[in-house]
């Protein structure tokens, strides 16, 4: 052999061991999976508000923050009321091996990307995308919740429940010629409208704070979810009260609420839970109607924006059918929903659960303690742990689905179908 092809033949040689040394060469190792995590962001039908079990929550400072006592300032951390009985830690999500629960009770738009501080009225408490984006770092996002809507710029639940709850007590306490008077400033004797809750223009308002917030959201899923897959529930509200009362809650004393001074009747439907004009119960439902719309739109709108993004509407406004304060006689027993329970002042933890034979000066303290520790009675008219329950199975339901919208609702037997 010649030594050119000597030569060549070392060369074809040297070739082919690198090639069969590469082929044969033990793989780096793949990093390992993340492990997989459901997410709850936004407000306190998502954070378990009226649910109990409150755990602590890590403020902005970064130090987690238990229960401070009633006297408190607002502002902290553990009334963002995150729940152990919350409806995420209650739901059915198979493949799910961890879940955070973000959300705050009271939490607006504003607090999304914002810290809540930043305004006013808020918990010390990061913005959320702040707290997903930690998330995001040790694990691989694969359900997101989001509850939105029922507080923003224009009005608040906690706010809307206050006026109505504060007028019919004004109106069962006091005659015509009083007025009823109480830290915030004189209140009126007449059943909520329409436009006491929410107008139009206002409704409006919301969706486009809403709409804008989860849009942050979505985006900055896109950025920080490990492997881009990510179902995202956007879960509307259900009313406490239903469209009428039980009759054994129209009147006492052979008094209405329609008469001057009803206090019988006033403090029979504070213990059940209701202090309400029944004139009250159709503006009230069209207001969480007017909620749906709003996480509706949103939905609708972000649709058409991400259309890869598995975006899901849950309709939850039917899921206390049958089982909401005073739609029986024995309520609040066997109810979905916290009763407006109240402290007196100074707050020790004790709710008052009668209102009989107080006269008007002890109602005003008593309302006044809940303007000066809003802490003392924030849980007023939302689900409580077995309605947090029931919405569980309502996030079950919208997490397995095929739809893109779809209605939780409870028969009268107590049975959830989502569908």
């Amino acid at each position: 052999m010649s030594a050119l092809r000597r030569t060549a033949a070392a060369m074809a040689l040297a070739v082919a061991t690198a090639t069969l040394a590469t082929a044969v060469a033990t793989p780096a190792p793949a990093s390992a999976a993340l492990p997989t995590a459901a997410i709850a962001l936004g407000d306190s039908f998502i954070s378990g508000e009226g649910a109990g079990a409150y755990q602590p929550v890590v403020d902005a400072t970064g130090v987690a923050r238990d229960f401070p006592g009633w006297t408190a300032p607002n502002s902290n951390a553990f009334f963002c009321h995150r729940s152990a009985n919350a409806s995420l830690h209650k739901a059915s999500l198979p493949g799910i091996q961890d879940r955070f629960n973000l959300a705050c009770s009271g939490g607006q738009p504003h607090d999304i990307a914002a810290a809540s501080s930043a305004r006013a009225s808020g918990r010390q408490v990061s913005a959320q995308l702040d707290q997903l984006r930690a998330v995001a770092q040790t694990h691989d996002i694969d359900l997101v919740l989001i509850g939105l809507g029922s507080n923003n710029s224009s009005f608040t639940f906690g706010g809307v429940a206050e006026k109505c709850a504060n007028r019919f007590i004004a109106d069962a306490w006091t005659g015509w010629w009083e007025f009823w008077a109480y830290l915030n400033g004189p209140v009126e004797q007449k059943p909520c409208s329409d436009a006491d809750l929410a107008t139009a223009a206002q409704i409006t308002a919301a969706t486009a704070e809403t709409t804008a917030a989860v849009r942050q959201i979505l985006n900055t899923l896109r950025e920080v979810d490990a492997d881009g897959q990510h179902r995202v529930v956007l879960q509307d509200y259900t009313n406490p009260l239903p469209l009428e009362l039980a009759p054994t809650y129209h009147s006492e004393d052979n008094r209405d609420d329609t008469r001057d001074k009803f206090r019988a009747l006033g403090a029979e439907r504070y213990a059940a839970g209701c202090p309400i004009h029944r004139a009250s119960l159709a503006p009230g439902h069209r207001f969480s109607q007017g909620l749906g719309s709003i996480v509706n739109s949103t939905r609708t709108t972000l649709a058409a924006e991400f259309p890869s993004t598995d975006l899901v509407y849950l309709n939850v406004q039917r899921a206390f059918d049958g089982a909401r304060l005073c739609e029986s006689a024995n309520s609040p027993t066997g109810t979905l929903a916290t009763p407006i329970r109240l402290m007196d002042n100074p707050p020790n933890g004790t709710f008052v659960t009668s209102l009989s034979g107080k006269d008007k000066i002890a109602i005003q303290r008593i309302a006044n303690t809940c303007v000066t520790y809003f802490q003392t009675c924030q849980e007023s008219w939302h689900p409580n742990a077995a309605g947090h329950q029931v919405l569980g199975q309502c996030l079950s339901g919208a997490a397995g689905t095929a739809a893109r919208s779809v209605a939780c609702v409870r028969a009268a037997n107590g049975a959830i179908t989502v569908s």
